[in-house]
């Protein structure tokens, strides 16, 4: 079985090919340029320095591609990291295709469909799931396809509808422990909260911020597709029932510092606001933990506020 980035242990050397998730130019304190690569294949991602490297060697080696990498695994401050020896695009005979490296959600594409329509046919008020049904077929495809994120959270191939299901599963036994809670306007509000990344976000591949996912932000941005919804399907824009829906993606940051217009000020939004963090914590903690061996501390997570955790030696 052939060895992927993460079976290798720290100081062993390395060989196989791996796909360029992102390359960012850089200057060195020498002067001189060098690429800071993160390398990608199915059991992770991890970053790498490419030194000295010439203007060919930069047109070369873009995001997107697969290489063979010769190396050997290190940690930086507590971060797995990789010394490049040898570094040369994949031909036509090799594995070539990005596809083959991506990371993708833990279910599949329509299983996890089938869940989420379930949680539609739950939205009972008429407006809510109108735009719902309406922007989820708008854009099915990347839906389904897009990551959640860069590089924080859910960061791989469907993990956009999967950190969407995950927070519903959370909302569902928020309902059933809270009877006050609109369960149609918590759904909503979860379907549609993050549906802004599709336009942010660049793709599964190599993901890059998009012109307007950098300028304007996906909350903003799915905001919009609300309003756009509203015209089409000749609900009224000023009514309480858009409002409301609106409230929910524009709150869910839940801090001004953190993106968000405004904060919550329904209780559904609070929700929405404290599951959404709770998901997404609970998967970058997943993420560095599986790569820790017990007895020692993760790598710091960046958005966690550069906290590292530890892995108990007995689970």
């Amino acid at each position: 079985m052939l060895k992927k980035l993460f079976d290798y242990k720290v100081d062993e050397n390395l060989e196989l090919f791996v796909l360029i998730k992102s390359a960012e130019t850089r200057i060195a304190k020498n002067g001189k340029k060098f690429i800071a690569f993160n390398f990608a294949d199915t059991s992770g991602v991890i970053s790498a320095k490419f030194w000295d490297a010439s203007d060919d060697d930069i047109k070369r080696f873009e995001a997107g591609k697969v290489v063979f990498l010769k190396g050997k695994r290190e940690n930086y401050q507590n971060n797995p990291q990789i010394k490049i020896f040898k570094l040369r695009l994949a031909n036509d005979k090799e594995p070539n295709d990005p596809a083959l490296y991506l990371q993708a959600a833990p279910e599949k594409t329509l299983v996890m469909e089938e869940e989420l329509n379930q949680y539609v046919f739950e939205i009972v008020n008429p407006t809510w799931n109108r735009i719902v049904r309406y922007l989820l077929k708008e854009y099915h495809d990347e839906f389904f396809k897009f990551p959640a994120a860069k590089s924080n959270h859910h960061a791989y191939a469907g993990g956009l509808a999967f950190h969407t299901l995950s927070i519903l599963r959370l909302a569902k036994a928020v309902t059933e422990q809270y009877e006050e809670v609109d369960k149609a306007l918590l759904y909503a509000g979860t379907i549609l909260h993050d549906l802004g990344k599709v336009l942010e976000l660049s793709g599964p591949v190599a993901t890059t911020y998009t012109l307007a996912g950098n300028l304007i932000g996906h909350i903003v941005l799915v905001d919009e597709e609300i309003v756009k919804a509203c015209a089409a399907l000749k609900i009224e824009l000023e009514g309480e029932d858009a409002i409301l829906l609106r409230h929910m993606i524009l709150a869910h940051h839940g801090l001004l510092e953190y993106g968000s217009p405004v904060q919550p000020h329904l209780l559904e939004a609070d929700i929405l606001h404290q599951l959404d963090n709770l998901d997404a914590s609970i998967q970058m903690l997943k993420k560095s933990l599986a790569h820790t061996e017990p007895g020692n501390f993760s790598e710091r997570i960046f958005g966690m506020e550069g906290r590292n955790f530890y892995q108990p030696k007995q689970k």
